[in-house]
């Protein structure tokens, strides 16, 4: 088999959407499962809307997904440049031997001519098509024109009938009819390239030997097979993904949440967890397992195995899927992709030490299988930092309320305040204690002193909260941790 090469071909005009994101991964699993080249080509010819920022953004974003690609713009290859905009006289020196060939031709229509035949078409029920009304100017005095300086496209001559077929590596058959096709723009009056032609170009000189996109460029493709017949060169194998949908069947928009892969990394999924979930956009694994790692998804991964059905982009499934990748991660790896979302809270000193990072991967342990990402944490480490005792809710503030349990609090008051230092182990032989003095147990017992120490009804098991509330609070935070003592007195002031 011939060397397998493919591309991933972005416009920085734009955040790289997970629907792009999955035509890169499917690529590039497709490259290192056949120990293949996987190349990044920026097609940056739409000068207007191009922007150096989204180009640096998209970069990022391949590599926090493990996208790294082994040619590209920014690390060279033998078929550089891998910039569109550096590749003109490149593409000009094919447009001459096209014009050479007469198998292309100026076109001196106006926008204002093309809208019209464009408005007759549909007002007559045809599919707009251009009319070819420049194609039999002959060549010198179309030439003559341009050397005057007016201005002109160049358009492929195509045949007036026949069509145009292809085998889709994930659709089989296509057939086009070429009356639905016309003379196709190949060189803009601007001067600039036009997709269809750049891209065949580029893919024919980078050896590109499969092209795995979208199915919106299905329509693209019998131009390009034209344009690769046209200048003599052996086209790729295609295979076209179906696009990713939201769950009401539309295209993925921002009307159906964050769309954009910088959007998902804010949040804090992990990048682990969102390449597996990508993965499983129309692709499923043969043993129907879905919690995969990156090396697990390279070796199963198969084009043929692509459904031609849409994918639908459903946001529980991804964050079921982090939750997953997060519970495979060790307690030092979670408090390190925690520290960020943490910090930024204001709720984590700049400088941690040992002793900070020790009670971070403790305290993250316990709290991280009850967010869907990473961004959900700090509002979950305010069972540490927010304590207050006026803030109570009704169910917590019942409690309180029911027979018995401010006195069940003022008794452990009392006989925490004789330690220096409190833990678990002291708690549960006080509770014994209190037990035997008031005859309080269970239910009469425990949730007036959930309350007391956490002003909540309901949460994390004390024997892991009270020694991550008492460590803390002999810690250094931007904003400190009451210990177990000083909550329960708090609470007493408050209702006493």
């Amino acid at each position: 088999m011939a060397e397998i090469r493919v591309r991933f071909a972005p416009s920085p005009t734009g955040f790289l959407h997970v629907g792009n994101a999955r035509t890169a991964l499917f690529n590039w699993l497709f490259a290192r499962q056949h120990n293949g080249v996987f190349i990044l080509r920026i097609e940056d010819t739409d000068v207007a809307r191009s922007a150096q920022k989204y180009e640096t953004m998209l970069k990022e974003e391949l590599q926090w997904l493990g996208l790294n690609w082994d040619e590209g713009p920014d690390i060279g290859g033998p078929y550089g440049p891998y910039r569109q905009s550096l590749r003109l006289p490149i593409y000009n020196d094919y447009t001459q031997r096209l014009l050479q060939e007469e198998k292309a031709y100026y076109c001196f229509c106006s926008p204002q001519q093309l809208e019209k035949e464009r408005k007759e078409d549909l007002a007559a029920g045809r599919i707009p098509i251009y009319s070819g009304r420049c194609r039999h100017i002959p060549r010198q005095e179309a030439e003559q024109r341009v050397a005057s300086g007016e201005k002109a496209a160049i358009r492929l001559k195509t045949p007036p009938k026949g069509t145009v077929s292809y085998r889709d590596l994930v659709r089989g058959q296509l057939n086009f009819d070429l009356k639905l096709i016309g003379d196709p723009i190949l060189v803009r009056s601007s001067g600039l390239p036009a997709y269809n032609y750049a891209v065949v170009i580029d893919d024919a000189l980078m050896k590109i030997s499969h092209v795995i996109r979208g199915e919106d460029h299905i329509s693209n493709t019998p131009r390009q097979l034209l344009v690769y017949q046209a200048l003599g060169l052996a086209p790729p194998k295609f295979a076209h993904l179906s696009l990713v949908m939201g769950k009401d069947g539309a295209r993925l928009s921002k009307r159906h949440g964050a769309t954009a892969v910088a959007e998902f990394k804010r949040q804090g999924i992990l990048a682990s967890a969102l390449f597996n979930y990508l993965a499983l956009l129309g692709w499923a694994p043969p043993e129907g397992q879905e919690v995969l790692s990156r090396e697990e998804i390279v070796t199963l991964f198969d084009l043929t195995r692509v459904s031609r059905s849409s994918a639908i982009f459903d946001y529980n499934k991804l964050y079921w899927l982090n939750r997953q990748h997060l519970k495979r991660l060790s307690p030092q790896e979670k408090a390190r992709h925690a520290y960020p979302f943490l910090k930024q809270a204001k709720l984590l000193p700049e400088a941690m030490t040992t002793a900070h990072w020790q009670w971070l991967a403790k305290a993250v342990d316990c709290l991280v299988e009850g967010v869907n990402c990473l961004a959900d944490l700090p509002r979950e480490f305010g069972l540490f930092f927010e304590f207050s005792a006026n803030s109570l809710n009704e169910e917590a503030l019942a409690i309180l309320k029911a027979k018995g349990a401010l006195k069940v609090i003022r008794i452990f008051a009392r006989k925490i305040s004789k330690y220096g230092r409190f833990d678990y182990e002291r708690f549960v032989a006080i509770t014994r204690e209190i037990r035997d003095e008031t005859g309080a147990k269970g239910r009469e017992l425990y949730h007036p002193l959930r309350v007391a120490l956490t002003a909540r009804a309901s949460g994390l098991e004390l024997d892991k909260f009270i020694p991550l509330v008492e460590g803390g609070s002999r810690l250094d935070f931007p904003r400190p941790i009451k210990n177990c003592a000083q909550r329960v007195a708090e609470l007493l002031e408050y209702f006493c």
